[in-house]
């Protein structure tokens, strides 16, 4: 394993010795707020120590893997079409934007707009994972993939999203663990509590996050979820057309 030193390093500095390594493992030691970690990468694993900046794992690839021991900021998997990030920690805002496949573990929170603009094509299905709480609009404008979020950190009887979950949606699924609906759901949006045959497609997310931070598999399996999905194709047809 290749190990950089990133403190004296500029964030593009760190990025043009990161793609010479492409194909390797790497360890980044003394990351502080480094942006673009990893951005359209393919072939590589790297493990971050520190916080790294914005946009971690941007473009990332197919056959890429970055874990931060950390928390991380705005936009990690902005558009990945591939690979996995993992974050032993907290995220920020838009986590996901416009992924095109690939995977993100969170074991902790995520701000606004997580999963916005998710989509898929084919075989490629994106899959985001929350271990704690989201915040509002989540899944807003979701066209594809899966988003889970397993409110660890919630409390009893108050939902593990914010407000507006699933806004403009017209494609994917959404599972919220817990049962409890989120606040100001739109009206485009159909809400259920799941059967057996709904968890299907999410057993494989919860046992990787289970192992990966140590969390009871048994719990997350028995646990209530939500499906939210939209009831409509074009959710915002009856604004422009008239019936």
């Amino acid at each position: 394993m290749t190990t950089i030193d990133a403190k004296a390093l500029h964030f593009s500095q760190l990025g043009e010795s990161l793609r010479a390594l492409a194909g390797q493992e790497v360890q980044v030691k003394n990351c502080l707020g480094h942006r673009y970690i990893g951005a359209g990468i393919s072939g590589i694993s790297i493990d971050i120590d520190g916080i790294p900046g914005n946009a971690l794992g941007a473009y990332l690839l197919e056959g890429s893997t970055i874990v931060t021991r950390g928390n991380a900021q705005d936009a990690t998997g902005d558009t990945m079409s591939g690979g996995s990030i993992v974050i032993h920690g907290s995220t920020g805002d838009a986590v996901g934007y416009g992924m095109r496949g690939g995977s993100i573990f969170v074991k902790g929170n995520a701000g606004y707009r997580a999963g916005i603009h998710m989509k898929e094509f084919g075989e490629k299905c994106p899959k985001l994972v929350i271990g704690g709480k989201a915040g509002d609009f989540l899944g807003e404008y979701q066209a594809g993939g899966i988003i889970v979020v397993l409110g660890l950190n919630a409390k009893q009887g108050e939902p593990c999203v914010g407000r507006f979950c699933g806004t403009g949606q017209h494609g994917g699924k959404i599972f919220l663990r817990g049962g409890i609906v989120p606040n100001e759901l739109p009206p485009q949006v159909f809400v259920k509590q799941t059967e057996p045959e709904d968890l299907e497609p999410i057993v494989p997310l919860l046992e990787q996050y289970a192992a990966t931070f140590g969390v009871d598999l048994g719990m997350l399996k028995s646990s209530p979820y939500l499906l939210l999905t939209p009831n409509s194709a074009n959710p915002y047809q009856s604004l422009y057309a008239q019936y």
